[in-house]
């Protein structure tokens, strides 16, 4: 019956039923041909909060454009791991990917590592502040961006670091001495030698296995990462202060952002500011939660004052503070530590 009627319209009025023919038969190619699809690497597993708020951006994305650009976001490292994932944004081998700062921006311009200064920023907004708005701070980001031919999309905040241990209470800086300690950034290794703890440089992928065989007992993590990797299973031990405030971003290759149409471009950054709200606004409440459930699986946090804690800031004036000198130009630390103080 299908082909009968088919038949009759085209036996009928040939010229309008090919233009309709070949108007459905090629709706679904043209609808293909104008999608645009963008890869987005992570190496946060689905749990962790900064997973979380990236597959909102992804999704959102998605959604508002109508499916017009689509993005894949692909958690756990499938692409690539903390270490590499600038490089390909970069290289363009993916679009877009989750960016820690500490561990990705000071390999490109060494005044970074003030991020990780101890102490030294009060909030996340301060210390973003300091590389949207002073001299020093700008100078430092557009040096990181052009290099690196990326573009920041969203913030996606990590957590403030505190330290953990599997081995003991850490009721001071005298227990510190003989720990295993995990280092991720080059920018730990003073406060570890200042400790006299031994410090083993590991990726994160490989943190849950070296606390399970016993090759690490001490990290220094954002409270939400020792849940979304599960570290909690063999840490018992927490000690603050929060040392310094980890920022993560989302960043995209520019030569692809700026091949995008220009709604599409407006698009991506209104949601990445959006959630990236949503990210920092989230993420201080996200850790002291779950510092609550590592108590409450019989974990003890400890929060440093009085005598110990002027030992632990003595520790940090007298012999990290100096031993990061090089870490960065004396100029960059003077204007970051009078930016902070206004």
């Amino acid at each position: 019956m299908r082909r009968t009627i088919l038949n009759k319209f085209v036996n009928t009025s040939k010229p309008a039923a090919l233009a309709v023919i070949l108007a459905v038969s090629f709706a679904p190619m043209q609808a293909a041909a104008e999608q645009i699809v963008a890869r987005m690497s992570g190496h946060w597993s689905p749990k962790h909060q900064s997973s979380i708020h990236a597959q909102m951006f992804a999704d959102e994305v998605t959604k508002r454009s109508n499916g017009r650009l689509k993005i894949e976001y692909y958690p756990s490292k499938q692409l690539f791991g903390i270490r590499e994932v600038l490089g390909a944004v970069t290289s363009g081998a993916v679009e877009l990917g989750g960016v820690v700062g500490v561990v990705s921006f000071p390999p490109i311009n060494k005044n970074f590592n003030v991020a990780s200064y101890p102490g030294l920023f009060s909030s996340y907004e301060q210390q973003r502040n300091f590389f949207l708005k002073s001299a020093k701070g700008q100078e430092i980001w557009n040096d990181i961006t052009s290099k690196s031919n990326s573009q920041l999309i969203m913030y996606n905040p990590v957590g403030p670091v505190m330290t953990f241990s599997s081995a003991r209470e850490l009721t001071g800086i005298d227990v510190m001495k003989g720990l295993k300690a995990r280092r991720l950034l080059k920018s730990e290794l003073p406060m570890w030698k200042a400790l006299e703890a031994n410090a083993v440089s590991l990726p994160t992928g490989e943190v849950y296995t070296s606390l399970q065989t016993g090759m690490i007992d001490t990290i220094n993590s954002p409270p939400g990462s020792i849940e979304a990797y599960s570290w909690w299973e063999f840490l018992s031990y927490g000690q603050k202060p929060y040392q310094y405030f980890a920022d993560a971003y989302i960043m995209a290759n520019k030569d692809w952002m700026n091949s995008l149409p220009t709604d599409l471009q407006e698009l991506v950054l209104t949601v990445g500011a959006e959630v990236g709200q949503i990210s920092t606004n989230t993420i201080l409440g996200a850790g002291e939660d779950t510092l609550k459930k590592f108590v409450d699986r019989g974990g003890v946090v400890t929060v440093l004052s009085g005598a110990e804690k002027a030992k632990f800031d003595k520790l940090m004036q007298e012999k990290v503070m100096p031993a990061m000198a090089d870490m960065f130009d004396e100029d960059t630390l003077s204007e970051a530590q009078i930016f902070a103080s206004k």
